[in-house]
């Protein structure tokens, strides 16, 4: 992702908001720095759309392994795209609850079940366990499978690199 002062095509707007804390990041985001690299990552996160996921379940996964890895421009990021997609704030609002949540669908529901598996890789003897494979599994075919596990990946990886250099909310 960017700290850039450009806005690139696929964000939706900063924020206008004035910041209440002063912060600042370690250093652009190794995704600009490195070359090919930020394309090459939007690109992998680009293959998921079409494959059996709907666009609205993968912005919701985005936005609960961001909650859990404490990515705040990824949590920023997430929730400007959703709402420009037209998710509704209730939806939204319930994701860190989606356990409870009257607004998301046992589909939605087994997605995130699977994203908090997959980004808590470390805090179970048994990362992924099967009855939580198997509840994604009722849901999406091998292919949307395929899809969901690889845009939790990016977006763990997009989440490891803005908390590592403490990208600032709202920039990009």
């Amino acid at each position: 992702m960017t700290t850039d002062t450009t806005t690139p095509d696929f964000a939706p707007e900063a924020s206008t908001t004035p910041h209440l804390r002063t912060m600042t990041s370690r250093m652009k985001s190794p995704a600009l720095l490195v070359p090919g690299a930020v394309q090459a990552l939007r690109s992998l996160g680009q293959m998921v759309h079409g494959q059996g996921v709907p666009s609205p379940t993968l912005e919701l996964v985005h936005l609960r392994a961001s909650q859990i890895n404490g990515c705040g421009w990824c949590i920023d990021f997430g929730m400007r795209a959703a709402r420009k997609a037209g998710e509704s704030e209730d939806r939204l609002a319930s994701v860190s609850a989606w356990r409870e949540s009257p607004y998301l669908s046992e589909a939605e529901c087994a997605a995130l079940a699977l994203t908090e598996s997959i980004t808590r890789l470390a805090d179970s003897s048994d990362p992924v366990p099967d009855a939580v494979w198997d509840r994604a599994a009722e849901h999406y075919d091998e292919q949307a499978l395929a899809a969901l596990v690889l845009y939790i990946g990016v977006t763990n990886l997009y989440n490891r690199l803005n908390v590592t250099t403490r990208q600032v909310p709202g920039t990009w």
